[in-house]
């Protein structure tokens, strides 16, 4: 399996705060992009294996998820940590683009990666994926729905050691639904069920189709890069960065994931807390009625 992966990465030393690429310190931002790069490496490289004491060697291990990996870092200008990063991680592709549309950066990457690999992931900076099997899940999805028009995204969450609540899946439902524009594919059902491990998984399209990534196969990347509005740059879906991950899918696919029951059959680790450690109070008893500490912080 071949999986070309880009990623936008910009850093800008700023007391804004709110994204952690605008923090006053860089050390945070460059150990989650870091964690980001080799997490990529640690679940799908061939760089791992099992100890055999007999012979004082390691065994290879997890053939059936190991692919080959090759992840581009997407920057701007001088306003990066690239330089800060370990070598071999992945490459660095250097650009004048205005910071907000970097995104649209990394779908030329993708698009121009076509016919050399079997999935084109587009990942921001501070997303872990930490699933062996993260890919062979997508790959089943794909045989069960039949439709190359049909995507899985992951529930992205956040995780703490302290508080009321310890994991938190971050992109719920919307304040109003008229923030997500209606999905291109209206002829395929909006839930989708099926038997696995024992257990009946459940998949659907939902209000918030948003988790700062996205996973096509070369058909669907190739239906898509021939579509006219492809790199149009838009940025009507709530913002530049949020539309660059999700605008394209909501225009040309439908979007489904794990439903709220089974959540974590497909995820992705967002690596700045800022939602369970800055930005929300919670309650302490259930259903956690939370209060918005600062939308700035």
């Amino acid at each position: 399996m071949r999986i070309l992966v880009a990623i936008p990465h910009f850093y800008q030393a700023t007391n804004l705060g709110y994204y952690g690429s605008l923090g006053p310190d860089h050390r945070p931002r460059l150990a989650s992009l870091t964690a980001s790069l080799a997490a990529l490496h640690q679940v799908f490289g061939s760089a791992q294996g099992l100890i055999f004491a007999p012979e004082h060697c390691l065994r290879q291990t997890n053939e059936v998820t190991n692919a080959t990996i090759d992840i581009v870092l997407c920057t701007t200008g001088n306003n990066h940590l690239a330089d800060h990063l370990p070598a071999g991680l992945c490459r660095h592709h250097a650009t004048v683009a205005s910071p907000p549309l970097l995104g649209y950066e990394c779908h030329t990457i993708l698009r121009n990666g076509l016919g050399q690999y079997d999935w084109y992931v587009y990942l921001e900076d501070d997303i872990r994926i930490e699933d062996l099997f993260f890919f062979q899940k997508l790959m089943w999805f794909q045989e069960l729905v039949g439709d190359e028009r049909c995507v899985l995204q992951p529930n992205r969450f956040e995780v703490t050691d302290t508080g009321a609540v310890l994991r938190l899946y971050i992109d719920g439902h919307p304040f109003s639904r008229n923030l997500v524009p209606q999905q291109a594919v209206g002829d395929v059902p909006r839930r989708i069920e099926a038997p696995h491990l024992g257990r009946t998984i459940a998949f659907q399209q939902v209000p918030n189709p948003h988790s700062g990534c996205f996973f096509l196969t070369e058909a669907q990347m190739r239906r898509w890069a021939a579509a006219p509005d492809f790199l149009d740059r838009a940025t009507s879906y709530i913002g530049p960065l949020e539309s660059a991950a999700t605008l394209g899918l909501i225009r040309h696919f439908a979007v489904y994931k794990p439903a709220r029951e089974n959540a974590g059959f497909l995820e992705v680790r967002h690596g700045d807390h800022r939602y369970l450690q800055r930005r929300l109070a919670f309650s302490n008893t259930p259903p956690f009625h939370y209060s918005v500490v600062s939308s700035k912080s």
